[in-house]
């Protein structure tokens, strides 16, 4: 999943237009440190071990390029201050559930099943600190909804 910015729609099109491979558009992969984070719903708690993009690189790429994602795996995008976020599946190979999350870590919204290879442009519809993408079909099986809070100290909501 990558996180877009007006200057990357732009050069996105142009990309599509003159071709180019995409790994050379981002440079050279990027690493991440991992998390553990717990998404509480009205029923129970899930545990998730999460990578962490929080700089413009990180989130650029995201998971882009992955060929899977164990089921118990995401990646936790963070913002400060939070923002409108955008993203899109470009070079995305496995299906994603995104959940907005506000500072209070609260989910205020829900893409599912986001389609591999799309241009579509996923947003939120407010300012968010975080976006949690998991593997698609996670927040129906888990029946995840907006209201359930996600905990991480990155919301200010302790540890999981």
């Amino acid at each position: 999943m990558r996180v877009l910015s007006r200057r990357d729609v732009i050069a996105g099109a142009g990309a599509l237009l003159i071709g180019g491979p995409a790994a050379a558009q981002l440079g050279r992969l990027q690493t991440f440190d991992r998390a553990d984070l717990a998404v509480r719903t009205r029923r129970q708690t899930h545990r998730f071990r999460v990578e962490v993009a929080t700089t413009p690189a990180q989130q650029t790429q995201g998971l882009m390029f992955r060929r899977g994602l164990a089921a118990d795996a995401g990646m936790l995008f963070v913002y400060s201050p939070p923002k409108m976020a955008s993203m899109w599946m470009k070079n995305t190979f496995i299906p994603l559930d995104m959940i907005f999350i506000d500072g209070n870590g609260r989910i205020v919204g829900i893409a599912e099943r986001t389609i591999p290879g799309s241009l579509a442009v996923i947003s939120s519809d407010r300012p968010v600190a975080g976006v949690l993408e998991l593997n698609g079909g996670t927040v129906s099986r888990l029946r995840m909804a907006v209201g359930d809070r996600v905990v991480h100290s990155a919301f200010n909501t302790g540890s999981p």
